[in-house]
């Protein structure tokens, strides 16, 4: 199926690494033109490179987005550049640990900027140039908004806002035409979530656990999975599509535990 992305302009933040990687590359495979924006500039410009393999056009911004000017300057650089923005996918952020117990106010203010602050902002400063395209809005959420997963308020807060912002955004910008939705991830494969595994004691056994209690095929959702959906959200062959909470899990937050 034919996307229509030819030569869309999408900003893809924490789009060097994991989930946000594998959605530039499959932007760059439909012919859109990724602006990857990222902490690391290195990481950055590697992706790029995998964009140009694929026949694609691409830019990198060096981004900081827990400081909230640096959002406002990757937006207006990206326009510079290319004249339009016809999408953003807010991905990047950070679960990172911070518990009701053994938080404070500073972590987990610091959390909220990690995770959540860069998307209203990033969707803020967009805002005019996605108005002029009627573009699109995809947040990618987590689980933990949900289900809860215990030592991570910050990150759990975070993604609860990603789910309602979501949801006042397709309102809000009804009159403009611009669709806003949003992927749950639950268990996916990124280099973040081994990192973490790799911080349990019982990291192997660990894992074994988590994939066992994924209900269809008993595997983790891989970022090209993530990526797919999120390309099709992004396109107007989702055009009767908004103020969706999409999970692609593997059932995992929805189906009954007893059938695992």
């Amino acid at each position: 199926m034919d996307l229509e992305l030819k030569d869309k302009v999408v900003i893809v933040t924490g789009g060097a690494k994991g989930i946000g990687r594998g959605i530039v590359l499959q932007l760059a495979a439909e012919g859109a033109i990724p602006v990857i924006v990222g902490r690391n500039e290195e990481d950055n410009l590697a992706v790029l490179a995998e964009v140009h393999q694929l026949g694609a056009q691409g830019l990198t911004i060096e981004a900081e987005l827990t400081k909230p000017e640096a959002s406002k300057q990757a937006v207006d650089e990206a326009f510079k550049k290319f004249g339009r923005i016809n999408g953003l996918v807010n991905n990047a952020g950070l679960n990172d640990g911070v518990g009701l117990e053994q938080g404070n106010y500073e972590r987990f203010i610091q959390g909220l900027h990690n995770s959540l602050i860069h998307y209203y902002l990033m969707a803020h400063y967009a805002l005019p140039a996605l108005k002029e395209s009627q573009g699109s809005i995809v947040n990618i959420s987590s689980k933990t908004a949900e289900t809860g997963q215990g030592n991570t308020s910050a990150y759990a807060a975070a993604n609860g806002g990603r789910n309602a912002l979501t949801r006042e955004w397709a309102v809000e910008l009804l009159p403009y035409s611009i669709r806003v939705n949003a992927i749950v991830v639950a268990e996916c494969a990124t280099p973040q979530y081994d990192s973490w595994i790799q911080t349990l004691s019982n990291p192997e056994e660990t894992l074994v656990k988590i994939t066992n209690r994924i209900p269809l095929e008993k595997r983790m959702t891989t970022s090209a999975e993530i990526a797919n959906m999120t390309v099709f959200l992004l396109s107007q062959r989702s055009s009767h599509t908004t103020g969706q909470l999409i999970h692609v899990d593997g059932g995992y937050v929805h189906l009954d535990r007893a059938i695992s």
